[in-house]
């Protein structure tokens, strides 16, 4: 990555966990479009469940999650019993009682939930759907809230996979981002977890903070790595103020620049990797023989909401204030706003604000985003007699690619697209390419690097 151009790293390009991405959803999805979508699942074929739980008992200067902060129970039992609500919602419009394959909680803080509302909304889960033996159940936690008593409700809701937010372990940047988490919290955390037998853990780490240094990163990899999770990840903070006014507590001369994001990086990357962790594309690791290792060297990999996953589902359906769902049809996001969201709830009705009907020239130009970002390669022959659309349309795309295979980010061979190995810390841009949305919207997004 020390190689990559500067004038590719300071450009703004999706993430692509979706495509088309989230900015371009709109009002004309509504509930009515949902429940058609939704009796159409076919109940014998594995889906996946979100639980967004958007709250936080602070907040962190960098985060770019949809949460708000309270100190109140009150809030968090109310939540629960319209989770319950809409699961039991969702639940009567299905045409079955489909098997799950996956479910992941987020947040905000999604164990903020008192133990007994937490438990309350996974037995409403099990009441309506049919959870598979080998279902993964994984959950996102702040090391600083863990404790005996929450590993104990988490091994009693059935939670196999945790991921904990690390970030940094040096005091200074800590400080500087409103989160203060000594390694020996983390650590306790983690014990914790193992304790009730939740063995498989995933750790995050951030690049791209304040004041953080090469020593400071390595370091932070180091005692990561000396907790001995399955899988890490590596992201770069998204310093977006416009967007997250929070983030405005940050001190922006403090930030590392795109040249030494670039170093951080790899400093960080080429650490995992001298640990023994595989790079799963973009920006996660993992051991061997972990399940998301395997995926990416057999390329079942998958990328959602949540990054790279084993996930397979074709069917993920959001639950909770701002969540987002997606079905073989199209996206859907439920309504961001907590009072609407509720009286929709409470009234019966799917509570979704806005979302996206796919059509085929969509569905071919996400498998080639899907496939550059996690094979670093794509048919696109292939994809678009397997989508049934017109070649030509997508091979007027290769001239946005000229300057990318100029600068050994990209290869063409016919119509096989490869992201060379100096260019797969920037293949959000190459598959940006076929973005056929990114020039006609108005969305703001973080920096390729």
């Amino acid at each position: 990555m020390t190689n990559v151009p500067l004038k590719y790293a300071t450009r703004s390009v999706p993430r692509y966990t979706s495509y088309p991405t989230a900015p371009h959803f709109s009002n004309e999805v509504g509930a009515e479009t949902y429940e058609h979508w939704l009796a159409e699942i076919d109940p014998q074929k594995p889906i996946s469940l979100y639980l967004h739980v958007p709250f936080c008992d602070s907040m962190c200067h960098y985060c770019g999650c949809y949460t708000k902060v309270t100190k109140q129970e009150k809030p968090l039992r109310d939540y629960t019993e319209h989770l319950v609500r809409e699961l039991e919602l969702v639940a009567s419009k299905l045409p079955g009682n489909p098997p799950v394959s996956h479910i992941h909680w987020g947040g905000g803080t999604p164990s903020i939930l008192p133990h007994d509302c937490f438990l309350k909304v996974v037995d409403a889960l099990r009441r309506h759907f049919r959870f598979l033996d080998d279902m993964e159940h994984a959950i996102e936690l702040d090391p600083r809230t863990v404790t005996a008593e929450l590993a104990e409700t988490l091994r009693q809701a059935g939670i196999t996979r945790a991921s904990l937010g690390v970030q940094d372990f040096d005091l200074k940047v800590q400080e500087t981002v409103g989160r203060v988490q000594p390694y020996e919290q983390v650590k306790a955390s983690v014990d914790a977890l193992r304790a009730v037998g939740i063995e498989k853990i995933n750790l995050d780490l951030m690049y791209g903070l304040p004041f953080q240094s090469l020593e400071t990163i390595r370091k932070a990899v180091d005692l990561t790595v000396s907790l001995d999770p399955s899988r890490l990840a590596l992201f770069g903070y998204a310093h977006v103020p416009w967007m997250k006014k929070h983030q405005r507590l940050i001190p922006e001369d403090k930030l590392p620049n795109a040249e030494e994001r670039i170093v951080l990086f790899d400093e960080a990357s080429k650490a995992l990797m001298e640990h023994g962790y595989e790079q799963i594309g973009l920006d996660h690791f993992a051991k061997a023989d972990d399940p998301l290792a395997i995926a990416a060297r057999e390329g079942s990999m998958r990328r959602n909401f949540q990054g790279y996953t084993t996930d397979e589902a074709d069917v993920l359906i959001g639950i909770g204030a701002s969540s987002i769902g997606k079905l073989p049809q199209g996206y859907i996001q439920n309504s961001p706003d907590f009072g609407g969201w509720e009286r929709a709830v409470d009234a019966g009705q799917l509570p979704i604000a806005r979302g996206l009907a796919l059509d085929q020239d969509d569905r071919a130009r996400a498998a080639i985003i899907m496939s550059l970002m996690t094979a670093y390669e794509a048919n696109v022959a292939g994809i678009a007699e397997a989508y049934g659309v017109a070649l030509e349309p997508l091979r007027a795309c290769y001239r946005q690619l000229e300057e990318l295979q100029a600068d050994g980010i990209a290869e063409r061979s016919g119509d096989i697209i490869r992201v060379t190995h100096a260019g797969r810390p920037l293949v959000r841009l190459v598959a940006a390419v076929f973005d056929a949305y990114l020039q006609t919207g108005k969305a703001r997004h973080s920096v390729a690097v």
